[in-house]
């Protein structure tokens, strides 16, 4: 395996470029980007089945975060532990967000999309959507505690109806009841919006999404307790239930927007589920 050059030496216009069509011939992926990139390019990274490197250089850098690749010289520095024998590939588990079609019937036509962090629906959608407005340097300080109160002065709770899948049984969903929220996010890694702890229990390859609801909650209390979410201490909040689930059915009172690692995918209703050992990565 041939050593890699100085990532700092890559000159940015050829950072994000197409992946290729086989996997004959490579011995590895390299994404320089963050997390819409990674994003955008999940299908393709599953088909090839290769190890995949992230070079944290987005605005958005939550799943290299995940992968304890803080810098870029974090993603060298496991290049070269891998180029020289190291046993730091490691595999991790993918989410699946499948569109609902028009029948109730989880659509089969290919339509489902990855995500590597996680997906959110209602207020955490408004907010990405908001963020993704900012320029990139600001989204990628801060950008997402910013559009917090512009996103929350508009938006209204929604009624949030869930199948949950109970452990121990991957064929059936239970209903719950449809409760009054104001925000739903299923996550397969801890971290997303610029490092939120949102899933602070989350392990990316235990065949799980832990699911982080927030009910209707004071909207003066939430912007108290936001910054808690960044240490992962929210959990205690009365208005906020969390749990795990291998697969859950999300309905709303309303079609709202579906985000995935910041990046629109759909509208509700949706299936979420996990793909298990879907992808190979390197880490440190």
């Amino acid at each position: 395996m041939r050593d890699l050059k100085p990532f700092q030496d890559v000159p940015h216009t050829q950072w994000e470029i197409g992946l290729p069509a086989s996997a004959e011939g490579l011995d590895a992926i390299l994404i320089f980007g963050g997390d819409g990139t990674v994003h955008r390019h999940l299908v393709a990274l599953v088909r090839l089945g290769l190890p995949v490197l992230v070079v944290p250089a987005g605005s958005g850098n939550d799943f290299a975060r995940a992968l304890g690749l803080r810098r870029m010289r974090d993603s060298l520095d496991a290049w070269r532990k891998m180029a020289s024998g190291g046993a730091n590939l490691r595999t991790v588990d993918l989410g699946v967000i499948t569109p609902i079609g028009v029948a109730g019937e989880v659509r089969t036509d290919g339509s489902g999309r990855y995500f590597s962090c996680a997906a959110g629906v209602g207020l955490d959608g408004e907010i990405a959507r908001t963020a993704n407005t900012l320029p990139r340097w600001l989204r990628g300080h801060g950008g997402y505690a910013l559009s917090l109160v512009p996103a929350l002065l508009g938006f209204r709770s929604f009624g949030l109806r869930l199948g949950v899948q109970p452990a121990g049984a991957p064929g059936e969903l239970v209903p719950q009841m449809e409760r009054t929220t104001l925000a739903a996010v299923f996550a397969n890694a801890q971290v997303y919006g610029g490092g939120m702890r949102i899933a602070p229990k989350a392990k990316m390859d235990d065949g799980q999404l832990d699911v982080c609801l927030i009910h209707d909650i004071h909207k003066l209390k939430l912007v108290g307790v936001f910054p808690s979410v960044y240490f992962g201490r929210h959990l205690s909040v009365r208005e906020v239930e969390y749990f795990t689930t291998g697969r859950v059915h999300v309905e709303t009172d309303r079609p709202l927007d579906v985000y995935a690692d910041g990046e629109y995918v759909c509208r509700t209703p949706v299936e979420l589920s996990i793909a298990s050992g879907a992808l190979r990565v390197i880490v440190v």
